[in-house]
């Protein structure tokens, strides 16, 4: 790993609250470095520095001048079985925000800094407990919003996604070797492999690669999560279906038409998906000057989302002019409860009747809402996904180098060509797992962490 970060020093003692700020049954204090018993032993009432690792001790924590904080547990972790690798204390006290302070500014005085963010997921990166893919799963296990989200995360945090760079690392390595033999030894007739078969084993590599690389745009929406747009004319019951699906009175509901003016959002979870539920103004001819300016959100809304709920009012239903795409737009029959004449046929394949008052036909919805966003299925708990930028950008990279070896060889370029294309996608592949990386991208990557992670 190349990297020389000026903020993160090796062996740096550190301390930072572990747990979130407010009231809670404990907080704890994590302090990690090279002096880190030493800190702890100085505010504890037990001899921390004698204590063996992986054990806990009860005892009173006390500040700089002897005066007892509170009582609490201190767990030992020695270097290098630890988190960070590092030596590790984390003291556990009543969790109360003056308490909590009151610890973590004991082991300043001590002697520790207070940590930055991410800097203890930086020690267990700098210090190879984790590879670079494994440190941003922490985060996104963390900020999981959906059980997919967190499962995608929790595939990359066991290492399965490292696993499958590494095997792209391990053959293309094997194959960047036969073609530098060729390359150092001309005379000699080496030919561990034809260029035939070599052209076919990076045809093999670079498809296996693509079917990564395309798990992006699964891998993204379950990390962002969705919008799910709500339109349709006024007083047909768009904010009740918001309050039916979101299970809470999120938006004021009347028998007057135009209650919504302005844009209401609300996250809601929908068969394990994060979903940004948007409410919009109703859609109606109308020269009153606030909401013409919510309708102009509303269709704006419409063509940003990722999924449109189109919502008739069966018992009047109005002719809409929007120019909305079938393919994520979801048709709704509401107020399907009360009398109605026949319904008219409409230009979309996904059609749904509900009554948002009465809560029928909503679980129907969602199971449309599930297969929609999911055009080809859902996928498997087990397959590894791309849910980084970062680490789209770089095998696409990658990807785009093996293209241009595949069509050298087929041209019969000069191998000297060759090993520089192969050279350039192992360099892509090393930065996704923290090979090569450089410290601005590293600052990037941890500045987004939490304090105390």
């Amino acid at each position: 790993m190349e990297s020389n970060h000026h903020s993160y020093e090796t062996g740096q003692t550190i301390a930072a609250v572990a747990t979130p700020p407010g009231e809670g049954g404990i907080a704890v204090i994590r302090i990690v470095g090279n002096h880190a018993l030493k800190v702890a032993n100085r505010i504890f009432s037990g001899p921390v520095q004698n204590y063996e690792s992986h054990t806990v001790h009860f005892g009173k924590i006390i500040d700089t001048q002897g005066k007892i904080i509170d009582e609490g547990l201190a767990v030992v972790m020695k270097n290098p079985r630890s988190y960070t690798g590092e030596d590790t204390v984390e003291i556990q006290c009543h969790g109360g925000v003056i308490i909590t302070r009151k610890v973590l500014d004991a082991a300043l005085k001590a002697g520790a800094r207070a940590a930055l963010p991410g800097e203890f997921t930086f020690k267990a990166f700098q210090n190879g407990k984790i590879d670079l893919t494994k440190a941003e799963a922490v985060q996104q296990v963390i900020a999981s919003k959906s059980e997919m989200a967190w499962q995608a995360a929790e595939n990359h945090l066991e290492g399965k996604l490292s696993q499958k760079i590494a095997a792209f690392q391990k053959r293309l390595t094997e194959i960047a070797a036969i073609v530098e033999a060729w390359v150092d030894f001309p005379e000699e007739g080496l030919e561990f492999a034809t260029k035939e078969e070599l052209l076919t084993d990076i045809l093999d590599l670079q498809s296996k690669m693509s079917v990564l690389h395309q798990s992006f745009y699964d891998g993204s929406a379950l990390k962002t999560g969705f919008s799910l747009c709500l339109i349709g004319a006024p007083n047909v019951g768009k904010s009740s279906l918001m309050n039916a699906l979101t299970g809470k009175e999120r938006a004021i509901v009347t028998h007057l038409p135009g209650t919504t003016r302005d844009i209401l959002e609300e996250e809601v979870q929908i068969a394990g998906l994060n979903f940004r539920l948007i409410d919009t103004a109703g859609i109606r001819q109308t020269d009153e000057i606030i909401e013409k300016e919510g309708i102009r959100r509303s269709e704006k809304a419409a063509k940003e989302a990722d999924l449109i709920l189109l919502v008739y009012d069966v018992t009047h239903p109005m002719h809409i002019t929007l120019n909305l795409p079938a393919k994520k737009t979801i048709a709704i029959w509401n107020k399907i409860d009360l009398k109605h004449q026949e319904k008219k046929i409409l230009p979309y394949s996904h059609v749904v009747e509900v009554s948002a008052k009465k809560g029928s036909g909503i679980d129907a919805l969602k199971k449309e809402i599930h297969q929609t966003v999911w055009k080809e299925g859902p996928p498997s708990k087990e397959e590894v996904l791309l849910t980084s930028e970062r680490h789209h950008q770089a095998l696409g990279n990658a990807i785009t180098a093996l293209k241009t070896v595949s069509e050298g060889l087929q041209t019969a370029i000069s191998p000297e060509f060759l090993v520089s294309d192969l050279r350039l996608a192992l360099k892509e592949l090393g930065t996704i797992i923290g090979m090569n990386i450089t410290e601005e991208v590293l600052s990037a990557i941890f500045s987004k962490f939490c304090v105390g992670k």
